[in-house]
């Protein structure tokens, strides 16, 4: 049977989700456990890949659990499942719910929306190490709020793609794209909604906000950046410790807060 396993995890611990040859990686990790748990090999596939020292706090894979396995009668129902899986995963990472899908339900492809939020502060806080990026610079937050709705667009997104990245096509659907205070203003986040995203998307908008909230790029350069399809013309990609990945929108599938919505950026 093919399920759904929604978790969340601390990207500082890991190499990003998806296997490496030489780094530990929250799909490493949760496929060892998943094994240990059934007493048969599992593999997971996830909603997307996340680099390293990047967090979700929703995030979505799927897998095949085995009916028969070795040890699948060692739980009574999912609820009791996720709770001995969380006590056998290590602290970064956290199962919310396992639920039945039906059998060619694709954590990856069948995902309509996707969306991130970057936390950024000024002041030194210790509690915020690796949870928000801290910009060392004046940055005018008010000038990157004039300019974020600007990335609202179903456009190509090269410009803020990866160099080298294998990519089949660069167009995006961007819904949502704004700068909010938080804390009383004294930190803001990035919030971006869009059908897709290319690698390091997301960390090269931010760099290039935080150019024009430095006053090196005006507010209406950036759909001139956009339009250049050109990575070298946008800013340098922000820390990953800032950028969450915290929505994923299926058709026919409430995840376990159910609280979203698909957004249409045209109602």
């Amino acid at each position: 049977m093919r399920v759904f396993i929604e978790l969340s995890f601390d990207g500082n611990a890991y190499h990003g989700w998806q296997r490496q040859p030489n780094g530990i990686t929250v799909q490493e990790e949760l496929e060892r456990v998943l094994s240990l748990f059934t007493g048969t090999d599992m593999a997971v596939m996830g909603c997307g890949r996340t680099d390293a020292g990047v967090h979700a706090t929703y995030f979505v894979a799927h897998a095949e659990w085995p009916e028969d396995a070795p040890r699948i009668k060692r739980f009574k129902d999912w609820k009791e499942a996720v709770w001995k899986l969380n006590g056998m995963l290590p602290k970064a990472i956290a199962v919310h719910r396992i639920s039945e899908v039906h059998e060619k339900a694709h954590a990856r492809f069948d995902a309509i929306e996707r969306g991130y939020v970057y936390y950024m502060h000024n002041s030194k806080d210790p509690f915020l190490v690796n949870r928000s990026a801290r910009i060392m610079r004046s940055v005018d937050f008010e000038r990157m709020q004039l300019a974020a709705p600007l990335l609202i667009q179903n456009a190509d997104f090269a410009a803020f793609c990866k160099s080298g990245a294998d990519q089949k096509t660069t167009i995006c659907d961007v819904r949502e794209s704004r700068i909010v205070a938080i804390d009383g203003g004294s930190r803001w986040k990035f919030e971006v909604t869009a059908d897709r995203f290319l690698r390091n998307m997301v960390r090269a908008m931010v760099g290039t906000l935080l150019e024009i909230g430095q006053g090196r790029i005006e507010p209406d350069e950036l759909l001139a950046v956009l339009e250049s399809k050109d990575r070298s013309k946008a800013g340098a990609s922000a820390p990953a410790d800032g950028l969450y990945l915290d929505r994923v929108v299926y058709p026919d599938f409430e995840p376990v807060n159910g609280k979203w919505k698909h957004r249409d950026k045209n109602k």
